[in-house]
């Protein structure tokens, strides 16, 4: 599937012009949504192409936490927990964490994509494993 440049610049310039945060366009199977933290291309709702600027995907919304704060990956790539092999994990369960903390990185075509919190709270379950390979919107951690 080909993606038209033209559509995404013309979506994100109309984010800037209208002031939103948000803006989503669908033709046919075809769907591209454009926010100010991500942009991303897709077909029958999985991710084809992935624009980020690091801010983790937010979705109070997604799974059955009802007593949680689920935070998603904004990218696909592999996960680590710590900034390097044997070094002190970011965060672990029981954490108090902080908004716009690192909580750990997904690295995507050799660069290592720090991933902060979107919200501030206490880790109640770190949703994958150390060298994991995560999708686009996948749960990284629930916050209580």
């Amino acid at each position: 599937m080909k993606i038209d440049k033209k559509i995404i610049k013309e979506l994100v310039d109309n984010l800037d012009e209208f002031q939103l945060t948000e803006l989503e366009y669908q033709s046919g199977d075809t769907k591209v949504k454009v926010s100010k933290g991500i942009t991303v291309a897709s077909s029958n709702k999985k991710p084809d192409k992935i624009i980020s600027n690091n801010k983790a995907v937010f979705n109070q919304n997604e799974g059955n936490d009802t007593d949680g704060t689920r935070i998603n990956s904004p990218i696909i790539g592999t996960v680590y927990l710590s900034p390097e092999p044997g070094a002190k994990k970011f965060i672990t369960n029981g954490d108090k964490i902080k908004k716009g903390q690192t909580i750990m990185i997904v690295e995507a075509m050799k660069t290592m994509n720090h991933v902060p919190s979107t919200e501030e709270g206490v880790v109640k379950e770190i949703l994958v494993k150390d060298g994991q390979p995560v999708e686009f919107g996948q749960g990284l951690i629930i916050l209580k």
